[in-house]
């Protein structure tokens, strides 16, 4: 913080103004700040300018030094308790984004912190605390808050871009932007992939001849070879693939056999280890991803979109392989069950349509729908209720940085019609927004936005059932880090149930989530907010805010991550498949057929690009905020007790993963970013 923009003078009273790095956040106005101390003196007006330098530009920290005449006064003042701030609408750019303002009185070695995140507009006197944290009943400056609130509402208004889809921000506020644009502009970032790359000129036509064709394109440090390019046709790691990738969160332990899936003890004798059905289920080894949330989802013209149901067995070595497919939900002599019994190559086939159902509901729902588009909806809601100066808001804030910016890019590029989805799904955009509204009208807060709750519903709480189930186990402990966090917080503000259910703002917030997502209701539409909305205890309120952290960070993470590695060698998670799917286990199917299914090398090429690029870090690591919003000592104190834990169970994970083959890299803190920002 001492550091800035130019180096240092002697001087007692300093003071240290951040300008944010936000687009057009740096002004040319006249500043003035008054001091008031906790016995109601107040300083001279001050006004911040040093001589024959720019101050307050983008990204800035300046540093004044307070006149001589002024130090007298003001060592005879208190601590310094709250500043106003205002400026004039002089110069050709006068508006200007503060972060925060720092005080040091280098005579009694002490420092006052003012954090502002908040545009400073002409002529109004902003009044801001010490440390700047209150709930709305304590506040001092009630009517400046008001004001402030209004100001948002009119920026982040809700809008529903496609009817029953999730809600969006109506037009993107400047806040939004990125501070940097060329590193998450996904259109540039593609055009240097191109440029960059060797691949352009022997992917730019034509279909594959061989798998190992398809192999030896990945032979530059631009794309190195994805992971599942070695693995694609083995069973245990198309097991690993349900339990340790990126759509991990869809396998149930079978509690009964459904009888959609007729499977006999005769088919399966030989892949149960001497296990008849019955008993594998009631040792609990047998488990289920069952696909049928796809059904009536349209497909693109000339392609299929199956339905499958996969059956998977853990056998004693504690590894998932699958043990049975069938690529349809309704059984019949053309919709067969398959098992790895069946010709070699038929099997690898069943696997990749089973895949490319598993990559379907992978980016509507896991990745699209059930992180970025629903945490859109509560970014807005949180801005629009929560007041820059609410502890929640200063919590959350940090796991809400550039989600906006990355939805409005990301969209236009990879949904838009006629985009990446189009070109490179089989059920094009239009699918893929349909999946997206059914599968969140049943998507629950309460229950799928929170990790013990959802295993427990798919039997999966236990972690010595489907002990191979890495991202379970690793994920437990960051939820339960993120939960501790969250309370510990939360007590700090609400030390009893009237604070909390006088709290005007959080209520207000809540039950915007709550509030069906249509033009006349005005809300997100979250299903399972605690009291529909009306909370009422600090677990209620702790319930809400891990489940958005825990989304917002590990959610994401893991099933973004994987990208590459899964879709950029096709015949390992195929986004699209050509053609039409096995129906006869007695059929061999040959390597011509899986390469007839697999798309030409242009599309291939715009698989790798965009998973590449998806599957990047740009932010820091959870827990390490871009913007620190918190200054509260005590609020600090949990905060640096959460870097901890966080720290520990990056060890934790180190460790397990020597133990791994291969190991579960994307749930390790250090590489988590605290907020879907890609």
């Amino acid at each position: 913080m001492m550091g800035g923009c130019f180096g240092k003078k002697s001087g007692e009273i300093m003071i240290y103004v951040q300008t944010g790095d936000r687009r057009n956040a740096g002004t040319d106005a006249n500043v003035k700040i008054v001091m008031h101390d906790e016995y109601n003196h107040a300083s001279d007006p001050i006004t911040l300018d040093n001589y024959f330098k720019n101050d307050f530009e983008r990204g800035c920290l300046d540093t004044f030094y307070v006149p001589s005449s002024k130090i007298r006064q003001l060592q005879r003042m208190g601590k310094i308790v709250r500043i106003e701030l205002w400026r004039n609408d002089a110069g050709v750019a006068s508006d200007w984004y503060v972060d925060k303002i720092v005080i040091e009185n280098r005579v009694t070695n002490s420092s006052f912190v003012f954090p502002i995140f908040r545009w400073i507009k002409a002529k109004y006197h902003y009044q801001i605390k010490h440390l700047d944290t209150s709930l709305p009943q304590q506040e001092e400056f009630p009517e400046q808050r008001k004001m402030e609130l209004a100001e948002k509402r009119k920026e982040y208004e809700f809008d529903q871009k496609v009817p029953g889809a999730p809600v969006q921000v109506k037009s993107m506020p400047s806040d939004e932007q990125f501070s940097f644009d060329y590193k998450w502009d996904i259109v540039t970032l593609k055009a240097k992939l191109i440029a960059s790359s060797i691949l352009v000129k022997i992917m730019a036509s034509g279909e594959w001849e061989s798998i190992a064709t398809m192999t030896d394109v990945y032979k530059e440090s631009t794309f190195q070879k994805p992971k599942g390019a070695d693995r694609w046709s083995n069973d245990l790691y198309f097991g690993l693939q349900r339990v340790a990738s990126l759509n991990h969160s869809l396998i149930e332990l079978v509690k009964e056999m459904p009888d959609k899936l007729p499977v006999t003890d005769e088919l399966l004798q030989p892949l149960l280890e001497g296990y008849t059905i019955a008993e594998a289920i009631a040792d609990k080894k047998l488990f289920i991803c069952d696909l049928k949330v796809l059904e009536g989802i349209s497909n693109r013209d000339g392609f299929v979109l199956c339905k499958p149901i996969g059956l998977f067995y853990c056998d004693k070595s504690n590894q998932l392989k699958p043990v049975a497919i069938q690529l349809f939900q309704k059984p019949g002599p053309d919709n067969p069950i398959f098992t790895p019994l069946n010709p070699s190559l038929t099997w690898a086939l069943v696997k990749m349509w089973y895949n490319n159902a598993d990559a379907a509901y992978h980016q509507a729902l896991t990745h699209l729908g059930c992180t970025h588009l629903l945490m859109e909806g509560v970014t807005v809601a949180t801005h629009r209720n929560l007041s820059q100066s609410h502890p929640i808001f200063k919590l959350l804030a940090p796991h809400f940085l550039y989600l906006i910016a990355i939805n409005t890019r990301g969209l236009e590029l990879l949904i838009a019609e006629g985009g990446w989805v189009d070109k490179t799904m089989n059920y094009g955009t239009k699918g893929l927004m349909e999946l997206i509204i059914k599968g969140l009208n049943q998507w629950r807060m309460d229950v799928d936005g929170t990790l013990p709750e959802d295993l427990k519903r798919r039997g999966l709480d236990d972690t010595n059932v489907l002990p191979c189930y890495h991202f379970r186990n690793d994920a437990l402990l960051l939820h339960q880090a993120i939960k501790k966090y969250v309370r510990a917080y939360i007590d700090l503000y609400y030390t009893s149930p009237e604070l909390l259910e006088n709290d005007i703002e959080v209520q207000g917030w809540a039950e915007e989530l709550a509030k069906p997502r249509n033009y006349s209701s005005g809300g997100v539409g979250l299903l399972g907010v605690p009291g529909n909305g009306r909370i009422k205890t600090n677990e209620q309120l702790e319930m809400i805010v891990t489940s958005i952290i825990y989304t917002c960070s590990i959610s994401h993470a893991s099933t973004n991550f994987p990208q590459y590695d899964e879709y950029a060698f096709p015949p390992n998670y195929p986004g699209l498949l050509r053609g039409k799917p096995p129906c006869n286990v007695s059929w061999a199917a040959t390597e011509r057929d899986i390469l007839n299914a697999l798309p030409d090398r242009p599309t291939t090429l715009d698989i790798m690009i965009v998973t590449k690029i998806l599957s990047s870090k740009g932010t820091k690591s959870i827990g390490d905020f871009e913007v620190q919003f918190v200054f509260d000592p005590k609020a600090c104190e949990v905060l640096d007790q959460f870097r901890k834990d966080l720290h520990a169970i990056n060890e934790t994970i180190k460790e397990r993963n020597l133990h791994r083959n291969p190991p579960y890299e994307y749930l390790k803190p250090e590489i988590i970013p605290n907020s879907i920002s890609i």
